[in-house]
């Protein structure tokens, strides 16, 4: 069966839960992700993922009807995956849906309105008039109007469940790939120039409601002399936070953006993963797919309850207070004096990964959505 995933930039993280779809559908289908790119390129850490990608330009309105009538005319599929409640993806699906009666899936992994609403009184007031993006918020609050024309829903935690409805599925990981014991941690160490080192992780896009400065702040506290914190995938604006540092600059590190076929390699170079989400409408309604990297590479883990985390990790990581660098320091000083309980805290969260959150699970619920579609009554699993 033909599968068209629709993304709505393929140049940022977005292509992210795009891409893992299409690898938990790859084997039993034919997938293409198409959809638009802002910057010109795909996004680098999907880059090489060995599903056909297909990049459109990106305009503004007026100029963007052009894409999008191309796209529309593009799209040869027998079901089409619209990837966030965004009008360059999911928007896209509904109008290749009404003119050629082609089933929607709508995958919710984020709540888009929420990204906008922290914005103040006065930013949301600006945004509302930007009618010239065509994934502004206009546009975006009015998709989520629409969200009952799709065929199928899913979403990534229970948050957006409540919010929308669908079937839950988490992000996955394919815990074949993501295996501790096909990796050698001090190899992988010394090549990155960290052999000797402790190393604290910080992994993936360092925005501040992912809390990057309260990683920062616990960093001045921890005086150890052979601790870093590694932060892989900054772009130089992290320079800026480091340098309000009042002491251990020297101990951060930051590499760049790796591709995803790079990534058990530099995380098993990691003795701890810190994701320290905070408490925003950013963070309300996603779950951040790291998580389940560090679990299938049986990584000790700190974080925050925030969204599903508590329920996703269960008993296997150390939750700490949202926005607290202190408890942060206090948590990784705890890890370092605690091995033994971090290692068995890490082993069973790989278990508990391989258990709930493998790509074969995604697999498996993906293609019973797919099968209910086709079935007498498609509207029975959403």
């Amino acid at each position: 069966m033909k599968i068209c995933i629709l993304c709505f930039d393929l140049s940022n993280n977005s292509l992210g839960r795009a891409g893992l779809l299409a690898m938990a559908l790859k084997s039993n289908h034919e997938v293409e992700i198409i959809g638009p790119s802002k910057s010109g390129n795909i996004w680098f850490p999907m880059k090489d993922i060995g599903i056909p990608i297909r990049s459109y330009p990106w305009k503004r309105y007026p100029f963007f009807i052009s894409t999008i009538l191309k796209m529309v005319k593009d799209i040869d599929a027998d079901i089409i995956i619209g990837c966030k409640l965004r009008p360059t993806s999911y928007g896209i699906a509904l109008i290749k849906k009404w003119t050629c009666h082609i089933p929607v899936i709508l995958d919710i992994d984020d709540w888009e309105l929420g990204f906008f609403y922290h914005s103040g009184f006065w930013g949301k007031v600006g945004r509302f008039f930007n009618f010239s993006n065509p994934n502004g918020l206009p546009y975006t609050w009015l998709l989520e109007r629409f969200t009952n024309y799709a065929d199928s829903k899913i979403v990534s935690n229970r948050f957006l469940q409540k919010k929308f409805s669908g079937t839950l599925i988490y992000h996955c990981r394919d815990t074949t790939i993501l295996d501790p014991k096909n990796f050698n941690s001090d190899r992988v160490k010394a090549k990155l120039g960290l052999k000797g080192k402790r190393v604290v992780m910080f992994l993936g896009t360092p925005r501040p409601h992912k809390g990057t400065a309260e990683s920062l702040l616990a960093m001045e506290k921890i005086n150890a002399p052979d601790v870093r914190l590694v932060i892989i995938g900054a772009d130089s604006s992290i320079q800026t936070q480091i340098q309000k540092m009042n002491n251990n600059q020297d101990k951060v590190i930051v590499l760049p953006q790796i591709s995803f076929k790079e990534l058990p390699d530099h995380l098993s170079a990691a003795d701890i993963l810190v994701i320290p989400q905070k408490d925003t409408t950013d963070t309300q309604g996603q779950i951040p797919a790291k998580l389940f990297d560090a679990m299938a590479m049986a990584k000790p883990i700190i974080t925050t309850p925030i969204s599903d985390i508590p329920e996703v990790i269960s008993e296997h990581g150390y939750l700490i207070e949202p926005g607290n660098p202190e408890q942060l320091a206090d948590t990784i000083k705890n890890i370092f004096a605690n091995p033994k309980e971090a290692w068995a805290k890490g082993q069973n969260a790989r278990k508990r990964c391989q258990e709930f959150y493998d790509l074969k699970v995604m697999e498996k619920k993906l293609n019973l959505q797919i099968e209910k579609l086709f079935s007498p009554n498609p509207h029975s699993g959403t």
